[in-house]
């Protein structure tokens, strides 16, 4: 039978607010255990919970920018369950009324295809402590500090029908709050949290399957690879006769493996109610058309920006925009340089592919180890004749990770281009006077034929030069000597 998979995805985005939803504790990482966890969030007695003006912004810009309606009453509800690490044994959300309505984003499928995934929703809730089970022998450890800190959880509709589409929508999304600056975006430390909701049906049937929630997945290659691997489980058991249980699953990146956690409950197991503390939340048209007027550029603009300003290709543009960092990088590199389609080229090719193997991501710029200065002056070094390009990239391999200039290196290396007539005319000769063979073939071709030959006699040159060599001076040279 063939199969068809459904997937949605809820994703957790950390608010990039000084202080909590609810509280006026510190968001501040890396503080010692339980010293930023106030009487609000240790939930005493008799306290009140007071909403963070912020996050109500933070949330209505990424509405904004996922073209969504702004819902101007939100409520928020008691979501009852417990666990150690939620002190008041309920968790503060929105449920019916929540602050970001219904929207869409457009993500790539392919090359040239476009595919649009629906936003059911966003809302506002508040996020709950942390567990921790290692240096606790036999007991657990429970530190409050990230309770109460604000978040934004975006529900999708179940429009996507590979891993590689839910990747897309999770990197589109991601993109958007780190250029929104509502989120740092750093999935190691789980300012982003992906669930991924997985059902299969058989191809053609438009009745949703029975689906598993994938919790907790914390980076994109995992959130493919938890997708697939859970497709194929399902799949397998459904052919082998089984029945599917809605169930909540963890995956196991290290056995490349789901495995079950608990059913998955509904939404009356949770026993909501409004929130008996909170009054709801109402927005006026001032305060969403405040928000409106300070939204920076978003990455479909600063795409189309590039392709406008730079004259660069659209996927040229669209690779540079995917991560603000880059971006940012690209612009300061032809401020150096001004020759943005060279710099298009290095940074989509030598430095992306050398950030890759070095295992360093691209969207944090920061820890880029050749500076927009240097990259900048690199170019111009090949834009002035100074250096080939293929002795940039020994330029460039040298500049990683070092202090030392571009010019300092071509200095030091004797790295400068030979553009000395008579030295490449002598080097023209000799290259001639080795290989009679190919003169006399390159004398007898066609005008087309001796376009791609010529190709053969400059290789020679440069090799013989060590890529030193003025390629343009090669070419102007072996002609009028070749005939």
């Amino acid at each position: 039978m063939q199969w068809e998979t459904v997937i949605g995805l809820e994703i957790h985005v950390q608010l990039s607010t000084k202080s909590k939803l609810f509280s006026g504790s510190s968001t501040a990482f890396g503080s010692d255990a339980n010293t930023q966890a106030n009487v609000v969030d240790l939930a005493l007695p008799g306290i009140l919970p007071v909403p963070n003006k912020d996050a109500f912004k933070y949330a209505i810009m990424f509405g904004l920018a996922v073209n969504a309606e702004i819902n101007k009453r939100s409520v928020f509800d008691r979501k009852n369950y417990f666990y150690p690490d939620s002190p008041k044994g309920y968790q503060t959300t929105q449920l019916d009324l929540p602050v970001v309505g219904k929207g869409y984003i457009d993500i790539h499928v392919g090359e040239d295809n476009i595919k649009r995934v629906r936003i059911h929703h966003a809302h506002l809730e508040e996020d709950a402590g942390k567990s921790l089970h290692e240096n606790f022998q036999g007991q657990t450890g429970i530190d409050l500090n990230r309770a109460g800190t604000p978040l934004i959880e975006i529900v999708t509709e179940p429009d996507m029908r590979n891993a590689k589409e839910a990747v897309e929508c999770f990197r589109k999304l991601h993109t958007i709050v780190t250029y929104l600056g509502i989120c740092d975006g750093d999935l190691s430390q789980g300012s982003m949290r992906c669930d991924a909701n997985v059902s299969i049906r058989p191809l053609g049937e438009d009745t949703l399957g029975t689906r598993a929630e994938i919790k907790n997945i914390n980076s994109f290659k995992f959130v493919e690879k938890a997708i697939n691997v859970e497709v194929q489980r399902q799949i397998n058991a459904l052919e082998d006769g089984d029945t599917l249980t809605q169930e909540t699953r963890l995956y196991d990146s290290e056995k490349n493996e789901t495995r079950s956690m608990r059913s998955k409950e509904e939404a009356n197991d949770y026993r909501y109610f409004p929130c008996p503390d909170l009054l709801p939340v109402e927005i006026d048209d001032a305060f969403i058309d405040d928000i409106k007027a300070s939204m920076p550029e978003l990455p479909e603009q600063k795409k189309q920006r590039f392709i406008e300003q730079y004259a660069l290709s659209d996927y040229d543009a669209e690779q540079l925009t995917n991560s603000k960092a880059m971006a940012e990088y690209f612009e300061n590199v032809c401020k150096v340089c001004s020759d943005p389609k060279l710099s298009a080229n290095w940074i989509l090719g030598e430095l992306l592919a050398t950030l890759n193997k070095n295992d360093i991501d691209s969207r944090d710029m920061s820890n880029c180890p050749v500076s927009e200065q240097s990259l900048g002056q690199l170019i111009l070094r090949i834009t002035d004749n100074t250096i080939s390009s293929k002795i940039a990239k020994k330029v460039f391999s040298l500049l990683w990770g070092t202090e030392q200039d571009v010019d300092s290196i071509i200095e030091e290396q004797g790295f400068s281009q030979v553009s000395d007539s008579s030295a490449i005319e002598t080097m023209v000769q000799t290259v001639i006077n080795n290989n009679p063979q190919q003169v006399e073939q390159f004398k007898a071709a066609d005008e087309a034929k001796r376009k791609k030959m010529v190709g053969f006699f400059v290789g020679q040159v440069m090799k013989a030069s060590q890529g030193q060599a003025n390629p343009a001076m090669v070419n102007d040279i072996l002609i009028k000597l070749i005939g």
